[in-house]
């Protein structure tokens, strides 16, 4: 049944938008990354420019932040067949008349905040919302992308660990490669997955 339903899906509404998406620093960069090294069109106008905290770009479409606000989201559909980076707090404001291949980066809570409290740091920027307090809040919001994920029959999802994809990229991109039915360049994929961006670690790994 479910088969038939993408079939459908896909005759009406054409080739899914590749969407990645997380939370903030949980390696939504480097998947978009790979996925550029496998042969998928980056969604991306330049705006935000590689630095410290991520060398290799950001990847990123200004109007996306916009989507929890706009009315008319239909510029989306030129997304199609394509890669475009939407951090999870946006999942839910996305229209249900495409198709979309969602690869939801997963990382140790403990880690991304310990990436955001540096991006903060070398800003010269300061919050006052406590790890702990953060941590609640960021549980309480995957719960509720977890249950988004599975209820919305447009998004198809695969889970990628931000840790496991650096330990073995070669699955990675393999699991990439075969979630997106597509002959990606795998190994062009795993080249630019760098070990070294693995600066944040939580205590014990």
């Amino acid at each position: 049944m479910a088969s038939i339903r993408q079939i459908y899906r896909q005759w009406r509404y054409g080739q899914p938008i590749v969407v990645v998406s997380g939370l903030p620093r949980s390696g939504t960069s480097m998947a978009m990354k790979m996925l550029e090294a496998g042969g998928v069109h980056p969604v991306q106008d330049g705006i935000r420019t590689a630095d410290e905290d991520n060398p290799k770009g950001y990847y990123e479409h200004e109007r996306v932040k916009d989507l929890h606000q706009e009315t008319d989201r239909s510029w989306l559909v030129a997304s199609r067949g394509k890669a475009i980076k939407i951090i999870s707090f946006l999942l839910a404001h996305m229209p249900e008349s495409n198709n979309y291949k969602i690869i939801f980066m997963r990382r140790d809570l403990n880690e991304v905040l310990a990436s955001q409290t540096k991006m903060l740091e070398r800003r010269g920027e300061s919050n006052d919302t406590s790890d702990d307090q953060m941590t609640q809040v960021y549980k309480d919001h995957l719960w509720k992308v977890n249950r988004l994920l599975k209820r919305r029959q447009d998004f198809d999802t695969l889970d990628l660990d931000y840790r496991g994809v650096l330990q073995d990229p070669q699955s990675a991109a393999e699991a990439i490669s075969h979630f997106l039915g597509q002959d990606m360049d795998v190994e062009k994929m795993v080249s630019v997955v760098d070990k070294n961006l693995y600066r944040n670690r939580a205590a014990g790994l």
